[in-house]
């Protein structure tokens, strides 16, 4: 798993080193041409689809998604240009993440696939715009430097998403972890991850 994340040519973040508990790779995202575009690490309790409902337990979990800045992309068949990425791309690749992982204990599961379709609408509604009333402003240390954070809280966990000034967008989102806390930093060893 960690090839794909050695393929990538920007540093990839985690929870700084104030976060001490168990350190996961999840999985990368690449273009048609296979130029990884984004990935994400894993902190605390691997999350499950079922989460509490199944097990009875709150995970506790925080994930980095960090997605290259490319202010210019061309399609695959090099006949176009796609979208920069952006914040907001941080920021729905982060909610549709932390969807992924959430089950309203209520749902049968038949029906599941038509809710996460229509709450990944949402998120992605939500992500275009970043300077609604949907969003409040933290500030969070990256690299030690403070860090304005688009931050919102649902009943699913908490997303945030941002810039670093080592030139990649950063999102994130969590369940049972405070996103007050949270510290961020480049991954200087992947190792601690495996």
């Amino acid at each position: 798993m960690v090839e794909g994340y050695l393929r990538a040519d920007f540093p990839w973040y985690g929870l700084d080193g104030a976060f001490t508990g168990p350190r996961w790779l999840m999985q990368v995202g690449t273009g048609a041409d296979g130029t990884v575009e984004h990935g994400s690490t894993g902190h605390g309790d691997e999350p499950s689809a079922r989460g509490e409902i199944a097990t009875g337990e709150k995970e506790r979990f925080a994930v980095v998604v960090t997605v290259a800045s490319n202010p210019l992309r061309r399609s695959s068949d090099g006949t176009g240009v796609l979208e920069a990425t952006s914040v907001s791309s941080a920021a729905w690749l982060a909610g549709s993440g932390l969807l992924a992982y959430s089950w309203p204990g209520q749902m049968d599961h038949s029906l599941r696939d038509d809710w996460l379709e229509q709450q990944t609408e949402a998120a992605w509604e939500l992500a275009d715009d970043l300077d609604g009333s949907d969003w409040s402003t933290l500030s969070l240390p990256v690299d030690g430097e403070p860090t304005p954070f688009h931050y919102r809280e649902s009943e699913f966990g908490w997303v945030l998403a941002g810039s670093t000034r080592g030139g990649v967008h950063l999102g994130a989102y969590g369940r049972g972890m405070s996103a007050y806390g949270l510290g961020f930093s480049v991954i200087g060893d992947l190792a601690a991850y495996e």
